[in-house]
């Protein structure tokens, strides 16, 4: 631990297991305190607990969260202030994909993909900026996905949802900056990374799970798939004031796939 977030608040969305967890540990680890939030309440505590256990109680906080509704949001953002006594780190993690090409998804997935990955941007964002700029500066991160820049014809609602993500964090970005809030938002474009959600998709396809992660690593040019904290990394750097004149970008973590 170096300190390089030291004394940044931050609320992680999605932070139940795989890149959300990932996220709140390195933080954490690297001097914020943090806000767990998670529809499944019992992993943001789990989260939390991990933190605590490693770092000092006090550091991390846990809260159930549905980021779909503003209700909930307002709630997180007056637990960020209860808790953590502000804000000024905001991860928007959490994320769907569902089945479906053009022909098969159906619009209720469509709508529930939009929901969870672009709308609960909106609701967050909005909620958090007045207490974000109280405590400024700050830095919006936004975990889009390489789907979200390169198309493929089995999901459209996770490459429309992803696409969004990624122009709504731009104008988020210049909004702050014409309004010199002194607040960044940024978003990062991962590809195939090991987390629970490859588990599911191995189950999905009747595939050994060694078997699917060599299929996805021929498709990476470094030749493997990514693991949590190479994402993470990625988040302590645009959580921390050495990424200060970086805004409105987005950050491809994606062994080498869009540079083909």
């Amino acid at each position: 631990m170096t300190g390089r977030v030291s004394g940044k608040l931050a609320l992680v969305t999605g932070a139940a297991q795989g890149l959300g967890r990932a996220h709140c540990l390195a933080l954490a680890r690297e001097g914020a305190r943090v806000l767990a939030t998670d529809i499944n309440a019992a992993g943001a505590e789990e989260t939390a607990a991990m933190i605590n256990a490693e770092l000092g109680d006090g550091t991390a906080f846990a809260l159930a969260h549905d980021v779909t509704s503003p209700e909930q949001w307002e709630a997180a953002i007056d637990a960020a202030r209860d808790k953590l006594g502000g804000l000024n780190v905001l991860v928007n993690n959490a994320g769907i994909g569902v089945p479906g090409n053009i022909e098969t998804c159906t619009f209720a997935d469509w709508q529930r993909c939009f929901d969870i990955n672009v709308n609960s941007i909106f609701h967050g964002c909005q909620k958090a900026l007045p207490l974000m700029r109280e405590h400024a500066p700050g830095s919006i991160i936004n975990i889009s996905s390489i789907a979200g820049l390169i198309a493929s014809d089995t999901m459209p609602a996770y490459n429309a949802s992803k696409a969004a993500m990624w122009m709504l964090s731009k104008s988020i970005a210049l909004h702050c900056a014409k309004k010199r809030m002194n607040i960044r938002c940024n978003s990062i474009h991962p590809t195939f990374v090991d987390t629970p959600i490859l588990d599911g998709t191995a189950r999905a396809h009747a595939l050994d799970k060694d078997v699917l992660m060599d299929k996805l690593a021929r498709q990476i040019p470094l030749g493997f798939v990514g693991e949590p904290n190479d994402i993470a990394q990625a988040v302590v750097y645009l959580a921390s004031d050495e990424s200060r004149f970086v805004t409105g970008a987005e950050l491809k973590i994606d062994g080498g796939i869009s540079a083909m």
